[in-house]
């Protein structure tokens, strides 16, 4: 599997008015955006070949994932040259390509029009708001997914446990235990009331799709505050075949908060930029 979509179409209105120029995706953790945490995630997994599904004043994606003739120029042979060295690799061993989203209608609808980018083999979905990291020295959350569409060769959705009043936040599944950290799922609603929750496992923003998810999204109506859900889609391709839930090995912070933000920022400083 060499592909993986990064939707970043959306607006980042949590982060107004800091995000009303800026992608919400170029917020840096420390000093590194967290579109890019998500990107070495996807290469560590062996997925280099980056789709971007874009929208209008998301430039500075695609800019950062590119070469800054001026910027090089002004650093070269000095001790400032070191802070590239990380964006340089990446851009190295990675290919990006780039769509755009014209209108906003949903998650489903933004991996529907990543389709040419695609084509007709599985593929990685990061959703960069969700910061995953790992231990060092371990594998990170897509490549844990990756090694099980290996074994199962599946559509594979990434879970965690969450509280009971975060459970309206998600899309949350229900299925049948294979093993530990590893479920069949057998239903999913995408944010339901505490009371409609078919269990306490959330979907976060990691997921292995099979290319067969583009006709069902295709036919998928419309669902929650009228925009396509992946949720809907993956639903139907569960009861058509088997869709799995993985419990993964990692911490993750909601990015896409201001609260998860700032709790990153400070994880990533203490642990990992000042080590």
């Amino acid at each position: 599997m060499k592909k993986c979509l990064f939707p970043v179409a959306g607006y980042g209105t949590r982060f107004l008015p800091a995000t009303k120029s800026m992608p919400k995706e170029m917020l840096p953790i420390v000093n590194k955006p967290l579109v890019q945490y998500g990107v070495e995630e996807a290469i560590d997994a062996g997925m280099v070949d980056i789709g971007m599904v874009t929208g209008r004043g998301k430039r500075a994606i695609a800019d950062h994932f590119d070469v800054s003739y001026e910027l090089e120029h002004q650093i070269a042979g000095s001790e400032k040259e070191q802070y590239l060295e990380s964006i340089r690799d990446v851009m190295g061993k990675a290919s990006f390509s780039f769509t755009r989203q014209v209108e906003m209608r949903g998650l489903g609808d933004a991996i529907l029009n990543g389709e040419r980018l695609i084509g007709d083999e599985a593929f990685g979905v990061v959703l960069s708001d969700d910061l995953c990291l790992t231990e060092p020295g371990t594998d990170g959350v897509m490549k844990q997914m990756a090694d099980l569409y290996q074994q199962f060769r599946c559509s594979i959705v990434a879970i965690q446990e969450v509280p009971d009043h975060l459970i309206h936040k998600f899309g949350v599944i229900k299925g049948e235990k294979m093993k530990d950290g590893l479920y069949q799922v057998t239903d999913m609603v995408e944010k339901p009331a505490l009371e409609d929750a078919p269990s306490n496992l959330a979907i976060i923003g990691r997921y292995i799709l099979t290319p067969d998810i583009f006709d069902i999204i295709k036919n998928t109506p419309p669902g929650k505050n009228g925009e396509v859900q992946l949720t809907d889609a993956l639903l139907t391709q569960a009861r058509k075949g088997c869709v799995l839930a993985y419990k993964f090995k990692g911490r993750r912070f909601d990015c896409g908060s201001v609260e998860g933000f700032v709790e990153a920022t400070n994880y990533v400083y203490e642990n990992i930029y000042s080590a």
